[in-house]
């Protein structure tokens, strides 16, 4: 018997293998609605009647070595041939109709992919409306949680809240629309409860990022063991217990958008020196991943400390600094924007009575008066609490001193000192001297002038002005 020619084995193989396909597809004839097959390439290389009558076809020569897209636009087949993954459920549509459908990848003798096949499972969904409800129901929730998600990580603030019209206010609002008009590092300066928060919000809200998530780290909540990975996220499995899905990243999660550093001076030196690689190559490396990820982030920073000073101290790198200080916003203390206090009271109490739901309360002229005499070096923070803890102990809707004086040091009670004119205390001063003089020098003026140091001419002057300013008898 003479030995088969290879094309002879060729062609044999594949016969036994369309005659297999078409054995199965047999078998599952009666538990599917419609097949449909591709090669490796994604093109149609066969169709059984029913689907061809589902999508309205007639001849298979119409469809057979087309790209699937061609005939299905909403085909999912390419993928399970790239991927070699199964779809096993899925809600196709296709036109007015929507099919159940599962895909698989079709292998040969060594596991390589040489196409996939689809099978339409249900052509009426009406079988299946529990599960496509509770699909739909599914759906929505995480369309909801996707739009929430989304919402909390816009920017909270905008300049609007940022309250006030005093000359230091209006400085830096102006400073802060300038910066959101430019795409560099801004460090926010200033000391703690100024609005460092509020107005990196709001420079992102009026960026070209403002569609992007705002994220925001506080170095001084977060342990220095977790920085790394809240920063730059962790590949799957990079130590033990971690999980088996890649963790994101703050910065990743900040891509396209801002990237808010509060407390920058807490930030340890071994990550100061990752942040300054991200900022400079806009790119990070997952924990226990040597993979770079590239990133697009915009960086505000702030701090309530002294950073040149830290970096004297070698506490801080000053590259880092430096590449952080291109845009720096030095925030005023309250005390240096007192002509603010009134309205930063009502927006306050505002915000107090929409959070808490107590009664909408104002402050009399009065308790904004001695509020103004206290320093306040927790700033607009302190201002809040102090407002907050009056309106839960007092029951007047206009809150009086009464109201804030146990609240406050006891020498921001006290009246202020009267002020009298210059040239009117100095001639009460003058006149005193003159007359404790004369008492000491028994009334003898050239004695009195003597123990002054005055000359007997000018003794004499001041004693007849002291004889005209004196009341009549």
């Amino acid at each position: 018997m003479p030995t088969p020619s290879v094309p002879d084995t060729l062609d044999s193989s594949i016969a036994v293998r369309q005659h297999a396909m078409r054995a199965l597809f047999d078998q599952f004839d009666s538990l599917y609605e419609g097949a449909i097959a591709v090669d490796c390439q994604g093109r149609i290389s066969w169709i059984d009647d029913k689907y061809m009558s589902m999508l309205g076809l007639r001849d298979p020569q119409q469809v057979l070595g087309r790209d699937i897209e061609q005939v299905i636009p909403n085909s999912l087949l390419r993928e399970v041939i790239r991927t070699a993954q199964p779809i096993l459920l899925d809600i196709m549509e296709f036109g007015q109709q929507s099919f159940v459908v599962t895909r698989l990848p079709l292998c040969d003798a060594g596991g390589a992919v040489v196409g996939a096949v689809g099978f339409v499972l249900y052509e009426r969904l009406a079988h299946l409306k529990p599960l496509v409800a509770k699909f739909a129901s599914l759906q929505q929730e995480l369309d909801a949680a996707r739009r929430g998600l989304a919402e909390h990580r816009r920017a909270k603030y905008t300049l609007e809240q940022f309250v006030g019209d005093a000359p230091a206010t209006a400085e830096i609002k102006r400073q802060a629309t300038r910066a959101a008009q430019r795409d560099v590092s801004v460090l926010l300066l200033g000391e703690t409860g100024t609005g460092k928060e509020i107005l990196a919000n709001a420079i992102h809200a009026m960026s070209a990022r403002a569609g992007a998530p705002f994220i925001g780290v506080n170095m001084a909540a977060v342990p220095e063991s977790l920085l790394e990975a809240e920063f730059f996220g962790v590949a799957p499995g990079a130590y033990t217990g971690a999980d088996k899905k890649a963790r994101e990243g703050k910065f990743k999660l900040a891509d396209g958008g801002t990237l808010f550093l509060d407390e920058i001076g807490d930030m340890p030196l071994p990550v100061q020196g990752k942040l300054l690689r991200v900022l400079q190559e806009q790119e990070i490396e997952l924990l226990g991943s040597n993979k770079v990820v590239k990133i697009d982030v915009r960086v505000i920073a702030a701090t309530s400390v002294d950073l040149p000073a830290l970096v004297a101290q070698g506490r801080f790198r000053s590259d880092l600094y430096y590449r952080l200080n291109v845009l720096p916003i030095q925030l005023p203390p309250l005390r240096a924007r007192l002509a603010d206090l009134p309205a930063l009271c009502d927006a306050l109490l505002q915000e107090i009575f929409e959070r808490n739901g107590m009664r909408r309360r104002a402050v009399t002229p009065a308790a904004c008066t001695l509020l103004a005499r206290y320093p306040w070096p927790g700033n607009v923070r302190e201002l809040r609490n102090v407002l907050e803890r009056a309106c839960i102990l007092s029951d007047r809707v206009r809150l009086d001193v009464d109201d804030f004086a146990a609240m406050l040091p006891a020498d921001v009670g006290r009246a202020a000192p009267a002020v009298r004119p210059y040239a009117e205390a100095l001639a009460d001063f003058d006149r005193a001297i003159v007359q404790d003089a004369l008492a000491a020098a028994d009334g003898n003026v050239p004695a009195a002038a003597k123990l002054l140091g005055l000359s007997r001419a000018a003794m004499y002057k001041r004693v007849a002005a002291l004889a005209r300013r004196a009341p009549p008898a």
